[in-house]
């Protein structure tokens, strides 16, 4: 509405005092609508900020009590195969190869035929020498007899002592030289034998490295090489304080047991191939620190070749309760290794563990937990210390730990 000055100024008080309570109305209205608004969205709010600052339901995890075992702990080692027997097999004998009587890389037989040389002109020395004897043994015979006729003569005066001096003389002379032709007779003889070369052991054959009709050289030229197979050594190297440990063994069982030995392949799991400790050397290698070791195993397949790498384990002690958790459950931190545990309160707690070898897919734990602990064996990755978790309790089944059952000690008297 305008101003109008010509209208009376009584009229416009009357208007003025209208409008004011229309204004006045209408804020109230609006504060009441805001604290609406506001009481709403605070109501919210604190409702959002109780479920946010409510606990957690407590994290379920599996846990389960370490087993118990007699089981009898093994230490492993690598190391490699090596014939008990290794020959190079050469010629004794200057000549020209004739023959090669084998397959590369059979199997062949103590005395069996590898190479012959060419025999002749070695045939024809045995025969020369031969001659040489049979002289030598007639010259022999003549001086014999006149020894003995000189004998004879002397009782009568009819010889002088000088004379049959001198023929007995001859006759050691001649008796000499029979022995040196029968000396020479025995090198021709072996020297022919010498152009059959023969395998001196039973083992399996490499290859020839000499063809047909070349020229050998005694004692020089290598013609293929030999190795035994069964039985088979297995070296490997320990540390100064596992030889103390079985050497602390060895003299609480007696010096008529051995300590049995397990081996597998790199490409097996199982340890399949069975032997005994055979060999310790006699001093420790100055630049390692480490000890020789020698196994012996029966090899009657052939299956097993030296120079092949391998794994073997020997029983680092005696049958004993040991305790085993699932391999899975193991966690590492900083070179240390430790398991999740949960106490009584049902609180993760972190244990300290010193590990023994694995067997199958279960740990020896030597220290660190007990048969009672409850061990965090599926979630680990979800929980860390001191968070409270809903422990379900799962109970090993006796089938799944394997029996790693104590070998049975040899008795070397039978």
């Amino acid at each position: 509405m305008s101003f109008n000055p010509t209208e009376p100024l009584s009229r416009l008080r009357s208007h003025k005092r209208r409008r004011f309570p229309m204004i006045a109305v209408s804020a109230i209205a609006f504060l009441a609508l805001g604290g609406v608004f506001y009481k709403g969205w605070h109501s919210e709010s604190a409702v959002a900020q109780a479920q946010n600052g409510a606990e957690q339901p407590a994290l379920a995890v599996t846990v389960s009590h370490p087993a118990v075992r007699d089981l009898v702990e093994w230490d492993e080692y690598t190391g490699r195969f090596e014939a008990i027997d290794s020959v190079e097999i050469r010629a004794r004998v200057s000549g020209y190869l004739t023959e090669i009587a084998f397959e590369d890389g059979a199997r062949v037989e103590k005395g069996d035929l590898l190479f012959r040389v060419d025999p002749r002109p070695f045939e024809a020395a045995l025969d020369r020498a031969k001659a040489d004897l049979a002289s030598a043994k007639a010259t022999l015979a003549n001086a014999t007899r006149d020894v003995e006729r000189g004998e004879e003569l002397v009782k009568t005066a009819a010889l002088s002592r000088e004379v049959l001096d001198r023929r007995k003389r001859d006759e050691d002379v001649a008796r000499a030289q029979v022995a040196a032709a029968q000396a020479s007779l025995l090198s021709a003889q072996i020297n022919l034998d010498y152009t059959s070369i023969r395998a001196p052991i039973t083992g399996r054959v490499s290859d020839e490295r000499v063809s047909l009709g070349n020229l050998v050289t005694g004692d020089q030229t290598i013609l293929t090489t030999l190795v035994s197979e069964d039985p088979i050594y297995f070296e490997f190297t320990i540390s100064e304080a596992d030889y103390l440990d079985y050497a602390r063994m060895m003299a609480e069982r007696g010096p008529d047991q051995v300590i049995p030995v397990q081996v597998r392949l790199m490409d097996e799991d199982d340890f399949a191939h069975e032997g005994r400790l055979s060999f310790v050397d006699n001093q420790l290698d100055r630049s390692t620190g480490t000890m020789r070791v020698r196994a012996t195993l029966d090899n009657p397949q052939g299956l097993l070749l030296p120079q092949m790498f391998g794994r073997v384990r020997l029983a680092a002690l005696d049958s004993h309760e040991t305790l085993l958790i699932t391999d899975s459950a193991i966690q590492s931190d900083q070179g240390s290794k430790y398991v999740w545990a949960v106490d009584a309160n049902d609180t993760i707690v972190q244990k300290r563990v010193v590990l023994g070898p694995l067997m199958g897919d279960w740990r020896v734990v030597r220290a660190g937990v007990t048969s009672q602990d409850r061990i965090v064996t599926q979630g680990v990755q979800f929980v860390n210390s001191g968070m409270k978790v809903r422990p379900d309790l799962h109970q090993v089944d006796p089938q799944i730990v394997q029996a790693f059952e104590a070998p049975t000690p040899v008795d070397e008297r039978g």
